[in-house]
């Protein structure tokens, strides 16, 4: 339970005897009173330093018991004031932060939609982030309105002041990011819309990109220190304003300490660098003044209105958190502060900037279909430098040469046209019946290969054996029979290869070995007309496989 240390007390009212005391028409027994500590503010509440409760009517308690116990007490602690300028004006504010939160969703999405691919250069979010901001200060003024309407009606001083300033400065912070991110992402589009006739013509790299690339960095480093200067403290000390003397001793030199003048200044070195980032992107991506007086005038010409107005606002912001760093009176830390000096000082410009940014939002068309708009304007002019005239959409329409169908009907007139199932695998398996079935015949003139090229080959010299091999074995060997399965493999793989190569005799392995043995003791280079380019190979079937490296090989 929080001390109430109050200066001004009061002495207990006389009553009927010596301990006796009559507060709001009750009786207490003085002696309790004293035995328990309770003391008598000119707040009209009765405190101990662990309990405090309000004694004035209607709240008076009816009994005491000797226990120190109040019956039917109400804590001090508690909202039972009516509600005073303070809250009305709040609730005027929190009404106009609500309908700004509503239109500034409605330009989140116009602006945050996509039309063109994204590029990694310029990320989409890049553009969302000063409407994402501003739902982010709608968010922290409703809150901190709403409980400031508590700190009227507290009696005494206690968490709904705390949680009033604390979210103010994060609103206060939030302004002067969104008026960055406002600047930043101009000068962005600035750049996108420079370097889309010629994505070449700016490096990312050089100077400019590098600067561009830790400017932000830069900006959000001193506003985030603003933040540890103000959030991460003690706020204990802002309650203690419940007399003069209190205030003095305790709210005051929390209010006014170094603390808060540094992060003034910090907010000051985020202002500065939105005018360095504003005056960066005018000097590079708009036409150069000669002469100080004309890149003035430039400066001010060059620069899109709403900034004219929203750059002033935010100096306003930095320079009325800085005077609440001075001056405790215009505070809205103090709690019966000037109510002007605070509503004008310290949200009256943040509604301004939002407004000025949703109203340009409405009046600026997306950037992907301005991008849009604009490359079409180039493809009309080149077209008309070329001496060409394009046909209008519907021209096609008219004279049948666009067809009706969509894209699903013409891949499958394509489907059609080439075969559906195993087309590939059907032709091979054709193809090797067919050849089969030439050499069952005979017929060996029929040029019906699988391979892409020709795989003749010429008899060799070598070769005495003019008959087929045999392709059926009808014998009770399953050894025989695997061989002659094989063997028929082979001639559907390799057409046109020798087949005493290969033993195709009936005389069993004997004769296999000797065909072979008769090879290798009399080699013979092939002459010039028996040479063949082909692949096939002469090797028996039962060698290892020829390795087919490419097609080339083949």
């Amino acid at each position: 339970m929080v001390l109430i240390q109050v200066r001004d007390l009061l002495a207990f009212p006389e009553g009927d005897n010596a301990t006796d005391t009559e507060i709001g028409g009750i009786h207490f027994n003085l002696t309790t009173l004293n035995f328990w500590n309770y003391t008598y503010y000119t707040n009209n509440t009765l405190s101990n330093g662990s309990y405090c409760f309000l004694v004035d009517n209607p709240y008076t308690p009816p009994a005491l018991l000797n226990n120190g116990t109040f019956l039917n007490s109400t804590s001090c602690y508690l909202a039972t004031e009516p509600i005073g300028h303070r809250a009305e004006a709040g609730i005027g504010f929190a009404v106009a932060f609500a309908l700004c939160l509503v239109f500034i969703l409605v330009n989140l999405k116009k602006h945050g939609q996509l039309h063109l691919p994204p590029e990694k250069r310029f990320v989409p979010i890049g553009r969302r982030w000063q409407w994402y901001w501003a739902i982010f200060i709608c968010a922290a003024a409703l809150i901190g309105l709403f409980t400031g309407i508590d700190v009227d009606r507290y009696r005494v001083v206690q968490l709904p002041i705390v949680l009033n300033v604390f979210f103010w400065f994060l609103m206060q912070m939030g302004v002067m990011a969104l008026v960055w991110e406002s600047v930043r992402h101009w000068g962005s589009w600035m750049e996108r819309q420079y370097v889309d006739p010629n994505p070449f013509i700016l490096r990312e790299n050089d100077k400019r990109g590098m600067f561009e690339f830790w400017l932000p960095l830069f900006f959000y480093f001193w506003l985030w220190l603003n933040f540890f200067l103000i959030v991460p403290r003690n706020w204990g000390k802002i309650e203690l304003q419940r007399s003069p003397e209190q205030t003095a001793e305790n709210a005051l030199p929390t209010a006014t300490d170094g603390r808060f003048k540094a992060a003034a200044f910090c907010l000051l070195v985020c202002w500065l660098t939105i005018m360095v980032s504003l005056w960066h992107s005018i000097y590079h991506y708009e036409p150069r003044n000669r002469g100080f007086f004309n890149r003035i005038v430039g400066f001010l010409g060059y620069m899109p209105f709403r900034f004219t107005l929203m750059v002033p606002l935010s100096l306003a912001v930095v320079g009325y958190q800085a005077l609440c760093a001075w001056d405790f009176t215009a505070s809205p830390l103090k709690v019966d502060t000037d109510l002007l000096a605070m509503y004008l000082g310290g949200y009256a410009p943040t509604i301004l900037i939002l407004i000025v940014n949703i109203i340009a939002g409405f009046m600026r068309p997306n950037e992907d279909r301005e991008l849009i708009r604009q490359r079409r304007e180039r493809g009309a002019a080149i077209d008309n430098d070329l001496g060409l005239v394009r046909k209008p959409a519907w021209w096609r329409r008219v004279n049948g040469d666009m067809p009706s169908e969509n894209m699903r009907d013409r891949i499958m007139r394509n489907v059609r046209e080439v075969g559906g199932g195993r087309p590939t695998a059907r032709h091979i398996e054709r193809l090797a019946e067919q050849r089969a079935a030439d050499l069952e015949s005979g017929d060996t003139n029929r040029s019906t290969f699988i391979e892409m090229n020709d795989l003749h080959r010429t008899n060799s010299t070598r070769s005495t054996s003019t008959n087929p091999p045999p392709y059926s074995y009808g014998g009770k060997s399953d050894t025989r029979r695997s061989e002659r399965t094989v063997e028929l493999a082979a001639g559907l793989l390799f057409p046109g290869g020798n087949a005493s190569n290969t033993g195709g005799t009936d005389n069993g392995g004997a004769s296999v070995e000797r065909g072979r043995g008769h090879e290798s003791s009399t080699p013979r280079r092939p002459g010039t007309s028996e040479r063949s380019s082909s692949t096939v190979s002469g090797m028996s079937t039962t060698s290892p496989p020829q390795q087919v490296k490419s097609m080339l090989d083949i």
